[in-house]
């Protein structure tokens, strides 16, 4: 009987994950071309004209940002459909070095890191595993790196030998606030011996997020090789897309962790068992119920 319930067990359980492994999975985009739609040509929102914290939602994914309007200055996350791939310097702060969007799209988003105040954060929805999303330098970035500027260095130097690099930092967290994990992509890197190997990012090129899949709070910073006394020198600029994740089923339902996993497919063999036995016991009482006599007990009836 136990050989027989541990199969019925295991059945069970391996139709359980069965069930579970043929729940279509489902990839879903924040593109930005939801809140992107009532942009003007060649224009961006900053938050402006709302001083203080704000925020806006693309798919579901929110996304904070912080404007002071007696300064006209922001930081945080901001989107736009600017195209300005030549104008160098700080007027140029909202233009992606590609010229437009992941794939040629209109809208993008924009982070600026203020070393002094928040990191840029983004709040996941529940229910979602975060698989990608897509990155490159802005303009003001990207020839502030190449050229050099009044406030940063030519990256490379005058031989192109200095090991320059320009790095985006990605930290996952829980809803505790508790990290779950970083991940780090170089947004330029001339550390290489061969300097023929040595760029700066000028594509939407992808980030593997399945590291911190499970975060529900995104927050960002930068780090540069290029330090002053007052900080880092770079432009703390990046332009951002497509961010992927994917759900179960689509809709409101939501992605088991792999512990509710465990506990659900524990619950369904437990059920499965219990049912077993329920039969069990059934099909025992009906054969004592038809072969007993008058004044057999059920013992007797069995042997």
């Amino acid at each position: 009987m136990r050989s027989k319930l541990r199969n019925a067990v295991w059945k069970t359980t391996l139709a359980a994950v069965g069930v579970l492994i043929c729940l279509p999975v489902r990839a879903g985009v924040v593109d930005f071309e939801d809140v992107g739609a009532t942009l003007a040509p060649n224009s961006y929102w900053n938050g402006s004209p709302n001083d203080g914290h704000n925020t806006f939602t693309s798919n579901g994914f929110v996304f904070h940002n912080n404007y002071t309007q007696a300064w006209d200055v922001w930081d945080g996350f901001a989107y736009s459909n600017k195209t300005d791939t030549t104008t160098p310097g700080y007027t140029n702060q909202y233009s992606a070095i590609t010229g437009s969007g992941a794939s040629g799209s209109r809208t993008y988003g924009v982070s600026f890191v203020n070393l002094w105040g928040d990191l840029p954060k983004i709040d996941v929805p529940a229910g979602v595993a975060l698989q990608s999303m897509q990155v490159t330098n802005t303009t003001y970035a990207y020839l502030s790196m190449r050229d050099g500027d009044a406030f940063a260095k030519k990256f490379g130097g005058s031989s192109g030998n200095d090991p320059d690099w320009f790095k985006l930092i990605i930290y996952g967290k829980d809803l505790a606030n508790q990290l779950l994990g970083t991940v780090e992509f170089y947004l330029a890197d001339f550390r290489f011996a061969d300097n023929t190997l040595d760029y700066i990012v000028n594509w939407w090129a992808t980030v593997d997020l399945t590291p911190i899949s499970s975060a529900r709070i995104l927050e960002f910073s930068l780090d540069s090789s290029d330090v002053g006394p007052w900080g880092m020198n770079t432009p703390a600029y990046f332009a951002l897309d497509n961010i992927v994740f994917q759900t179960l089923g689509g809709g409101a339902e939501v992605v088991p962790e792999p512990a509710s996993l465990a506990l659900l497919a524990s619950g369904l063999a437990a059920a499965g068992a219990a049912a077993w036995l329920r039969r069990r016991k059934r099909a025992g009482t009906e054969h004592h119920a038809g072969t007993r006599k008058p004044g057999m007990g059920i013992a007797e009836a069995a042997v």
